[in-house]
């Protein structure tokens, strides 16, 4: 069994009611693409064919989410997991409230970038794991993380670059002393 298997396996083991889903195929989210273009103005084109997404105890995957490596699935559901535990914790209304509006929708979502930066440092911890601790040191991988939180992808969640910089930085000395 290969690790995105095992992980699937004991995701539904704790979340007995875990579905993946595809997002395409979801009218929900093809609504939220089409309000993200809008409150983008058009820069967030890619939310169908580019992001996974978790709402409550499902995950809505891309339509070529069948396609990828089990390794990249994997580091992406080790992300999404950490969303999953967020939702069981917080409840749908309650992440809706501090996911989504924040102290703002956009510019400057603490809660938001909070839950992300929980679910990023995993993602960071699972890329190590993969693909060597080298991995995530990688500047484009670094650029790439740090641009989901100041770009249009999350609604410029968190402006302060510097602040991400920090955090990035504390999350690789976690995974080098767990090595």
């Amino acid at each position: 069994m290969n690790r995105y298997d095992a992980l699937t396996s004991a995701l539904r083991a704790e979340f007995p009611k875990l579905r993946i889903v595809r997002k395409d195929q979801s009218a929900l989210h093809r609504a939220i693409h089409v309000a993200l273009l809008g409150l983008t103005f058009g820069r967030m084109r890619s939310y169908l064919s580019s992001f996974q997404t978790t709402i409550g105890r499902t995950v809505y995957v891309t339509a070529d989410w069948d396609d990828w490596d089990p390794d990249r699935r994997y580091v992406t559901l080790r992300h999404e997991a950490i969303h999953l535990r967020q939702f069981r914790k917080f409840t749908l209304p309650g992440m809706a409230l501090l996911y989504v509006l924040l102290p703002l929708p956009m510019g400057l979502a603490w809660f938001r970038a909070y839950f992300e930066k929980e679910a990023y440092a995993e993602s960071i911890r699972a890329a190590a794991e993969v693909w060597g601790p080298s991995y995530p040191k990688q500047v484009g991988y670094r650029n790439h993380v740090i641009a989901q939180f100041m770009g249009p992808s999350y609604g410029w969640m968190w402006p302060f670059r510097a602040h991400l910089e920090r955090w990035y930085d504390r999350v690789l000395a976690s995974v080098d002393q767990d090595r």
